[in-house]
């Protein structure tokens, strides 16, 4: 049995959301409802990041 662990975590600070990636293709997203929840969050991924996991942030989006 192989162990699933996180690869990758996409970080949007415009929508508090997270798009988590497993090893084993696994993918959710993380909704924050306030800002509390969303620091909350982003502490908690990263602790769980290791040397085989990947932290990017999203483009903000840009309003014209």
């Amino acid at each position: 049995m192989i162990d699933e662990y996180l690869t990758r975590c996409v970080v949007d600070t415009s929508t508090k959301t997270f798009n988590i990636y497993s090893n084993l293709g696994d993918h959710k997203v993380v909704e924050c409802k306030t800002t509390d929840q969303f620091m909350n969050v982003l502490s908690i991924v990263r602790n769980l990041l290791d040397e085989r996991s990947e932290l990017v942030y999203a483009e903000p989006l840009i309003q014209k």
